[in-house]
Formats: structure tokens, sequence, C-alpha cells
């Protein structure tokens, strides 16, 4: 397939990779092109940013979950209709699994996919450093496909000058500069950005940033880079796993939790199970009185339930439906925040508590940092395995500031590239749910597993 394509990477995480990419996706708007977006990695909240700009879900590229066809089948099955792909790398481009590999780093995301990558770099207190920065990153890794930079926060006086220097010492078009734009800087919270709702006339800001990058950036050396990508092999995804193929035998309705939050997702999640043939319902435990009544199964994903504690307590009627719902025998799955919201109880910020579903014992509370338990992982298989089927090894990842006295002890998550492990994971009967996330294109087993359970249980009950 013919996908211009371009990876937006950077020398570190704080390098302007996000803003500057929602620059670049709305002055492409701007010019009337149909753009796909993809985030490197397991980020939630960058994608958000993404999609407010081009007003379709944007999507995760993420090579610790997926092989190298799988990821190459996510990008052709999403892009496909879109003038141009534009991926947003992960920390450093060349920055991976256990801090010193470049597995699942923005660099293996660009190899494997044969993107054009454009570095942007923050120059603030550099000049002629600048040459030896590039430098050292064009010829770390010989098979880098490094083809353009972008000067960040770098003075309009030194551009020219710096672009001149860049260009005739190095192979490499410096495709312009990006000017100090205070009005547009993005604030950040415990679990990442904030989301860009919370930020004032975010679109209003967008915009003015796009006007900008059109007068600084060379937009059209971009989309030739991004036009001058490989073909890429169409890919059968059924040979990489035949359970991509696989088919409930009659239709299923999931209840997904969806709202300020729960609102951390693999879009790519979704798609899946509805190929799968589920159908997936929205509510929202901060609003609505009840799980939607035709459901068949139940998915509370992760967000920001600590900042809706008492919002999240008060509902009762909607605790009250979980609770039966899940009692009587519903399928549910849930991660991280979906996880600490089917506890007793759950602090908030402040570390105060409150009541929440009481399926899991115990409380989840606040911890001063982030938890030593963080990072991708790989389940080892538990010894009631998922909903009663053996999956084998589930990759996932952990990243929260709070913890539970309960935890799990079903899987055993070990650290690649490390000698660390931990348990976790409650996966009996009909729950399966705990801090980790996951990613379906990673073990389709996994959602096929969680499907054939919700049909169990629509046999049973007579839920219909």
């Amino acid at each position: 397939m013919k996908i211009p394509r371009i990876l937006i990477g950077a020398g570190s995480s704080g390098s302007g990779k996000t803003l500057i990419t929602c620059g670049i996706l709305q002055a492409l708007l701007n010019r009337g092109l149909k753009v796909a977006s993809f985030k490197c990695g397991p980020d939630y909240i960058d994608p958000m940013f993404h999609s407010r700009v081009l007003g379709t879900k944007s999507r995760n590229l993420d090579t610790f979950f997926t092989s190298e066809p799988v990821t190459r089948h996510l990008l052709e099955e999403n892009a496909q209709d879109a003038d141009i792909a534009v991926m947003e790398g992960v920390m450093g481009l060349y920055d991976g699994v256990g801090g010193v590999t470049t597995q699942a780093s923005a660099y293996e995301l660009s190899c494997m996919t044969r993107t054009p990558a454009v570095l942007v770099l923050d120059c603030r207190g550099m000049s002629v450093s600048i040459g030896a920065y590039v430098k050292g990153f064009l010829e770390y890794k010989k098979d880098n496909l490094i083809q353009g930079v972008i000067l960040n926060r770098l003075s309009p006086m030194l551009y020219e000058r710096v672009k001149n220097l860049l260009e005739k010492e190095m192979d490499v078009k410096v495709l312009g500069y990006v000017p100090k734009v205070s009005d547009c800087v993005i604030d950040s919270r415990h679990l990442g950005l904030v989301k860009p709702e919370e930020i004032p006339d975010f679109q209003e800001r967008l915009k003015r940033l796009a006007n900008i990058l059109e007068k600084t950036l060379d937009l059209d050396g971009l989309l030739e880079l991004a036009k001058a990508a490989d073909d890429l092999p169409e890919v059968e995804l059924e040979q990489e796993n035949p359970c991509f193929s696989w088919q409930l035998s009659e239709p299923l309705n999931l209840a997904v939790a969806r709202d300020d939050a729960f609102c951390f997702f693999y879009e790519d999640n979704f798609r899946l199970l509805e190929k799968m043939g589920a159908k997936i319902l929205y509510f929202s435990p901060l609003k609505d009185k009840e799980v939607p009544r035709e459901a068949h199964g139940l998915m509370l994903y992760g967000g920001y339930p600590e900042l809706h504690a008492r919002a999240l307590s008060k509902n009762k009627s909607m605790k009250k439906s979980i609770y039966q719902r899940i009692t009587e025998g519903m399928p549910c799955v849930a991660e991280c925040g979906g996880f600490m919201y089917l506890h007793e109880s759950m602090e908030d910020m402040e570390g105060d508590a409150y009541k929440m579903v009481g399926v899991i014992p115990g409380g989840a509370y606040k911890t001063p940092k982030l938890n030593h338990r963080f990072g991708y992982i790989n389940l080892s298989q538990g010894v009631e395995g998922v909903f009663g089927q053996e999956v084998g090894e589930i990759p996932a990842h952990e990243f929260h500031y709070f913890d539970s006295p309960n935890c799990g002890t079903d899987y055993l998550a070990k650290k690649p590239s490390s000698s660390r492990s931990w348990e976790c994971m409650h996966s009996r009967n009909q729950l399966f749910v705990g801090f980790p996330h996951f990613h379906y294109y990673g073990n389709p087993q996994v959602a096929k597993a969680f499907l054939e359970k919700c049909l169990e249980y629509v046999h049973r009950k007579g839920r219909r």
C-alpha cells in the first residue's frame, strides 16, 4: 500500500513533540488534507490531543505489543483513506524498553514501518552545539531513517545560519524552526499531560500555532518526505494468529465505561472486538443511573477516577447496578482506574476515601510518587488462565500513582530486560481485573476468551 507518512521524533521528552505534532496536524488540515495520526508507545493522553485536532480518533502503534506485520497492519488499516499519516514518537528517538534497549522506541517503529523520521530538537541555550547533537543521532544507528530536523525554541535571528551549518556538514534537511510560543504550552499532571478540554481556548491557540508553523516550517518539504516513504506490502493478519479471524456465533453487547473519569483507551481494542462480532455500548459511571440493561459484558478502563471520586461515590444507583451485574455472573474486565473503582473504597488526590463499587475487598489509596510497578511487563500464565482459558504470555504495561492492598495474585508480571517481577490480577470466574493495561492486538486470545465468557453468561442467564 502507498501511505505517505512521517514520524515526528525528538531528542528527549519535553522537547515539544506533542505541541509541534498538533500544530503540524492543524496546518495540514488547513491545507485541505485528510490526515491520520498515531502515537508511538502506550500513551493515552497524547492521542486525545491528536483527536481533538482532527475530529477523528487517533491510534497507538506500539511495537512492544505487536509484531512487525501486526504493527504494519494497524498502520495500513487506520491510514488507508488518508492523504498523509503522522506518527508522534515517544521519549527520545532511541529510548526503549528497560532503559538500555531500542525495543518499542520511536526508532524501532520508524524502521518497522519504513517511515521517514523528523527530529524535533530543543535548541534552548545552543547554537553550534546543535550540529554535534544532530550528528550524534544520525550516526548512533546507521539504519535510522532520520531525514529531517525541526529546530524548536530557536531564535529567528539564528535560524538561517544554523540551517546552513547543519545542511553543509551533514546529510539532513532542516525543515524549519519553531519560535518560543508561550501561550501554547501544555501543562502536565500526575499521569501525563492535562486533557485538551482542560486547556482554555485550546482550539484557538492551536490555530494560532498552525499559522505560525505555516510561516516557519517547510511544510512542503515535510510532505515530500512523507510521499517518498516506501510502499508497504499488505498483511494477512490471520497468518499471524488465527484468532484475528475468529467470530462470535451470535451478537453480543459490551458495556464500556466512557466519561471524564474513564477515558484511557486503545481505540483498536474496540475495533477488534467489533470485528469479532461485539457491539460497543458506552455509558457513564459519573452520570448514568445503571449499566445498559442489554449488556452482556462489562469493561472498565483506566483514566482519572481519583479526580472524580466524590461524584463516583455519590452515584449510588450506578455502583449498585455494577455490583449486582458482576455478582450475578456478568463477565468483567477492568484496568487500573477501572480496577480502583471496583474496590470497597478509593482515595482522591487529597487522600480522602470514598465508597466505591465493593467487588474488590480493600481500598485503593494514593501513594507519594509513581508506583515502582510501572512500565512494560509480560504476564505469565495464571492458574485459572483468562476466563478459564489458556492464552499464553500477555504483554501489558502499568503506570499508576495509586495502589491497593489487594492487587491480585493470579498472574506474575515480569519486566523485560530485568529480573524484577510481581504478582498481579484477579483472574477467576468471570473477572479479569487489575492494574495492568492490555492491547488486544498483542494477544487476541484475551479478547476471544472474554467474548466466549460473555456468550456463556448469555446462555446461562438467558440474557437477550
